[in-house]
């Protein structure tokens, strides 16, 4: 069967973003345009055992099918389209040059040509598309190509999880490009504007990530191990909980009194060191020496005073990541739990955005 699924380019459709993370299966339906306004029709989290995906590998696919199931039942739409990424990890991107006016199968042949010295796998095993980004710099007569590639197995593991589940996917993208795109929404609303650096930090279960853009163009990116499963490994520890136990009385909030001053402000003052640590990697290997803006993504974005100890460790105007803000809200969708979740939607928002590429 030949999978028919473009990174660069789907048409405008009913479209959900469909992002399955270490620890959850997130969807969001999104309607409306760039003119007009989105407007959030629908959105769903379904959590995942700690063991479905690990390292961005779906390991249980039966598991994994299972939650995207009852989050999509949870969505009640007619859709069945998604929009799906795979791990930055998982691809190889790079930027190449080639003569300009070519014919499409010239610029194809071309393309896999320039593809065999950048990619360590035979073409057969991966799944490439690319996009002419525009002129290129240095010569009228050439063009700059973005080129992605990724193993075969890496995209056919998240189809066949989608299809199971009873999608059908139709956009595989990459999860940095993905976020990005939902961070454009939330950077128009940042104070300020123009030549600012800002730095996008997305705590999510097992890592953090750091992407610094300037003028919205990515100029550095840093990940580093540190993630909110050591906050409940620390609440299992402490209570004598199994993990699974320990993350879902974190998640209801029913912890005992003692919870947030024994384990939560300690952890987000350790995520707060690590948040100024990377941003001193940056500093220190690159030419750039503040950042205007610290937009805080992931789960971990929105535990009690997070964005407060940040701001006083770096002395960084720090905002939590809301991609939604200034967005309609469908009746059905709840303003507040939406308001809660959004930082750990950057993915899907971006995915579920999408349906509206030119």
């Amino acid at each position: 069967m030949q999978i028919d699924l473009s990174i660069f380019s789907t048409k405008a459709r009913p479209l959900i973003g469909l992002d399955v993370s270490a620890s959850a299966v997130k969807m969001v339906e999104l309607s409306g345009g760039a003119r007009e306004g989105f407007r959030v029709e629908r959105y769903a989290m379904e959590p995942l055992a700690r063991d479905v995906v690990a390292d961005g590998n779906i390991v249980n696919l039966e598991a994994c099918a299972e939650a995207v199931r009852k989050a999509w039942r949870r969505l009640s739409t007619p859709t069945r389209n998604v929009a799906m990424a795979l791990p930055t990890a998982a691809v190889i991107t790079k930027k190449i040059i080639v003569q300009s006016g070519l014919r499409e199968d010239d610029l194809e042949l071309q393309v896999e040509s320039e593809a065999n010295q950048y990619i360590p796998f035979a073409l057969d095993e991966v799944n490439l598309d690319f996009q002419v980004a525009g002129p290129a710099p240095s010569s009228p007569d050439e063009i700059e190509v973005l080129i992605a590639a990724s193993r075969k197995e890496r995209v056919e593991d998240r189809v066949a999880v989608a299809e199971a589940a009873g999608l059908k996917p139709v956009v595989m993208d990459v999860e940095s490009y993905a976020a990005l795109a939902a961070f454009d929404l939330i950077a128009q609303r940042l104070p300020g504007g123009g030549n600012q650096i800002v730095a996008l930090v997305d705590v999510g279960a097992n890592s953090m990530n750091l992407t610094v853009l300037r003028n919205l163009q990515q100029v550095y990116t840093r990940e580093q191990a540190f993630g909110g499963n050591q906050l409940t490994q620390d609440v299992a520890r402490h209570y004598g909980m199994s993990f699974d136990e320990a993350e879902a009385a974190k998640r209801a909030g029913s912890l005992p009194d003692g919870y947030e001053a024994e384990l939560l402000r300690p952890f987000v003052d350790t995520m707060a060191l690590e948040v100024s640590r990377a941003l001193q990697f940056f500093f220190t290997s690159t030419q750039f020496n503040q950042a205007h803006h610290i937009v805080l993504a992931g789960g971990c974005a929105v535990l009690p005073g997070a964005d407060e100890a940040v701001a006083a460790r770096t002395r960084i105007d720090t905002v939590v990541a809301n991609p939604f803000a200034g967005m309609a809200l469908a009746d059905r969708v709840n303003a507040r739990s939406l308001l809660a979740d959004a930082p750990s939607l950057l993915v899907a928002c971006g995915l579920a955005l999408r349906r509206f590429d030119e």
